[in-house]
């Protein structure tokens, strides 16, 4: 299954802190609107988005279509697909997407820890 891009996203206290804290390991602002509380901070082919007040947990992202500099990719497995391939292997989906559409959508479960997974299609 081709998941696309993957980052890591941070629910952090003080956008303004952890953006110069990232800053300090190499990381350089990719995307975002740290005014809106979220930023997109790369180095190399590591991504991590920084977002303030909008979810409890960090998540684990993947953008299918993306590659890690979010242009879009030629071939990917559309979130419809990879929703159905979930369910028929019994994840349990905390949100789904409307199987009977197409393009940006996007879908949330739990690993066996609990910890959160976005697969989020931009394209």
């Amino acid at each position: 299954m081709k998941l696309g891009a993957f980052s890591v996203s941070l629910n952090v206290k003080d956008i303004h802190a952890s953006k110069t804290f990232y800053e300090t390991l190499g990381f350089t602002v990719f995307a975002g609107d740290i005014e809106r509380n979220y930023v997109i901070m790369k180095n190399g082919d590591s991504i991590i988005g920084l977002f303030q007040g909008m979810f409890e947990n960090n998540i684990l992202t993947f953008n299918p279509g993306w590659d890690q500099n979010a242009n879009t990719l030629e071939s990917y497995d559309d979130v419809r697909a990879i929703q159905n391939h979930l369910k028929t292997n019994a994840v349990t989906l905390e949100k789904e997407t409307d199987g009977s559409t197409s393009g940006p959508a996007s879908i949330v479960f739990f690993d066996p820890d609990g910890n959160t997974i976005l697969i989020d299609q931009h394209v």
